[in-house]
């Protein structure tokens, strides 16, 4: 994993790790976001290594359902990741969104560095004026990250017809593309 961020930093990327439930809705909303060039859907905050999806959606390991950003900052700013972040999810539920329940569906937040949980707090504190209840996003320092199985990678792109992917993840598609019209990919 150091090779790969290692490669990004000298490539002027960054990284942003996100979790807001089922992985497969942040990824086909950010996958669109201009700025954004790649997206990975993975876990992280768990105990065990090298975690499966069977076991994440077990709920005993821990992990949570994240997303994995390289973004160019020239383009698109950390903090209107987090604007997007905060509006295609409900930061105010604990351990769900929707239908989908667990702590592999926590709204989380991992760092990268001292500026992102610096930003992350200042736009939590701005989003507790917009919520009509308390956020509970967790914001901590980000832990290893496991690339999901190669089958979530795309997924909305691949099965847009699916019905978990036609009822919830194109409404979040939609909502991000008429509410950040001017941050989709041209």
């Amino acid at each position: 994993m150091s090779d790969h961020i290692s490669h990004q930093q000298a490539s002027g990327l960054s990284l942003c790790t996100l979790g807001g439930g089922c992985f497969w809705c942040l990824e086909a909303v950010f996958q669109q976001m201009r700025g954004v060039r790649q997206v990975e859907s993975g876990y992280s905050g768990g105990r065990n290594p090298n975690p499966t999806y069977e076991e994440v959606c077990g709920g005993d390991t821990g992990h949570a359902e994240v997303v994995r950003l390289q973004f160019d900052p020239a383009e698109t700013s950390y903090r209107e990741i987090l604007e997007v972040f905060f509006t295609i999810h409900d930061p105010t539920t604990l351990n769900r969104q929707g239908n989908d329940v667990g702590t592999q569906y926590r709204s989380v937040i991992y760092t990268h560095n001292d500026e992102q949980m610096k930003m992350a707090r200042q736009v939590i504190a701005e989003m507790a004026h917009v919520w009509d209840a308390t956020i509970v996003t967790e914001l901590v320092e980000a832990p290893v990250f496991y690339r999901a199985e190669d089958y979530h990678q795309n997924y909305f792109v691949n099965h847009p017809m699916q019905s978990y992917c036609a009822f919830v993840v194109a409404p979040k598609v939609t909502k991000f593309r008429q509410v950040f019209s001017d941050r989709v990919k041209k």
